[in-house]
């Protein structure tokens, strides 16, 4: 994002949820490739459907973040640009119903890991949490990189191993005291070593996993998507397979391993494939921030913004966050 103005009789609805959403997770974790029950990938000009029920939460302006669907609801980041970007967790409910998760998260962008529980990039804290779905509490992943705190953790993606990645612009760097050298895309390892993948572009910002698992994707403020190959658990030299980005944001990525990159002020998504040729562009009514696939099927694209969040019913399924 920018810093701009988880009972023995489980029902067959309950069981399809559960199924698509374990799906979503091995797609994004790299665990199965594309099947024909993938479905088909979006494609021409679209436009994504506003959630009238999610209302801000806040009188300062902000916005909304880091969508994860979990078990039967979305998740995700709601911060104002208040000092300190104050930040809570949301959860918008298969009926409409919407709700506090937790309260003072002070986060960004979020993931869901192995265990069903909520992986977040905390500027208030300047580290990688995880926060437990069932009491809110929070533990820290990473406290920082050579002996500094991060900058301001932004977005995350998780591979099958429990490999982590996510990037660390300068957005919210004024949350608290500290920081990094450069604006940077790292990894953090099941051993709990962080090292830095790539750390010479300009606030990188979005951060996807293929299917696969064996391509990395980052975009950052250079208006470039890149493609990392991963090759025995360990990002290599990136190539750019899209150039001239619109302020890139988050992403997600669908079974076909195509990529839907957030353009923030172009209030815009497009989906390229993997070798970078646009697919679809999908568009929203104010600035978009970020991406993920949900719903009792696993089909629905959300999508958070400036103050909104939005769906639109496909017909594939792909990543959680």
């Amino acid at each position: 994002m920018r810093q701009r103005a988880r009972p023995p009789h489980r029902s067959h609805r309950g069981a399809a949820a559960a199924a698509a959403v374990l799906l979503a997770l091995s797609h994004a974790a790299g665990a199965v490739a594309a099947t024909p029950a993938c479905g088909k990938a979006p494609s021409g000009e679209l436009r994504a459907e506003r959630i009238a029920a999610v209302k801000p939460s806040r009188q300062e302006a902000g916005l909304y973040e880091g969508p994860v669907w979990i078990r039967d609801a979305l998740y995700f980041s709601d911060f104002s640009f208040a000092p300190g970007f104050p930040s809570r967790i949301r959860k918008l409910a298969q009926d409409g119903t919407v709700t506090t998760a937790v309260e003072d998260s002070g986060s960004n962008g979020l993931a869901v890991d192995a265990h069903g529980d909520l992986v977040a990039a905390t500027h208030k804290y300047k580290a990688l949490s995880r926060y437990a779905i069932a009491d809110g509490g929070r533990t820290t992943l990473a406290a920082g990189y050579q002996g500094q705190v991060f900058n301001s953790p932004n977005d995350i993606a998780i591979a099958r191993d429990g490999t982590t990645y996510f990037t660390d612009p300068d957005f919210q760097k004024a949350a608290a005291p500290g920081g990094q050298p450069v604006t940077g895309v790292y990894r953090l390892g099941t051993d709990g070593k962080v090292t830095l993948v790539d750390g010479t572009r300009p606030n990188p910002n979005g951060v996807a996993l293929s299917p696969g698992g064996d391509v990395l994707y980052v975009n950052a403020g250079d208006g470039l998507l890149r493609a990392h190959p991963i090759v025995n658990g360990v990002p290599g030299p990136g190539r750019d397979i899209v150039r001239g980005l619109d302020v890139p944001d988050g992403m997600a990525v669908d079974c076909h391993g195509n990529v839907y990159v957030t353009e923030h002020p172009a209030r815009r998504v497009r989906v390229f494939s993997p070798q970078g040729k646009e697919l679809a562009t999908i568009r929203t009514d104010a600035n978009v921030t970020n991406a993920a696939f949900g719903g009792a099927d696993g089909r629905t694209l959300f999508l958070t913004g400036a103050g909104a969040l939005w769906r639109m019913r496909l017909d594939v399924t792909g990543s959680p966050y």
